[in-house]
């Protein structure tokens, strides 16, 4: 998957879930304007995100194994601004 650096982190983000998950449901939210002045934040946001997806993907799996799956695929984002990310997962 090649994502143009153009893209913000939000569009990355909903990129790489989408190409790794095919999601019936998929929602990117930052959160980063609630966390002003708190730890992780900056100026323009993209810090603080909630992650909601339902995918066929984590069937049978636990929690611990979806937000597993979840941090591998974002790896990059994690590692490079996204301070903190909430995630709502479910198996359709």
């Amino acid at each position: 998957m090649v994502l143009k650096d153009s893209m913000t982190t939000q569009q990355r983000i909903l990129a790489k879930l989408t190409g790794a998950f095919a999601p019936t449901l998929l929602d990117v939210i930052d959160e980063s304007e609630n966390h002003r002045r708190h730890g992780g934040w900056r100026e323009g946001g993209e810090t603080h995100f909630r992650v909601r997806i339902v995918s066929s993907a984590f069937k049978g799996k636990s929690r611990v194994d979806i937000h597993r799956m979840i941090n591998t695929v974002l790896a990059n984002e994690l590692a490079s601004g996204v301070h903190a990310l909430a995630i709502e997962a479910k198996s359709d």
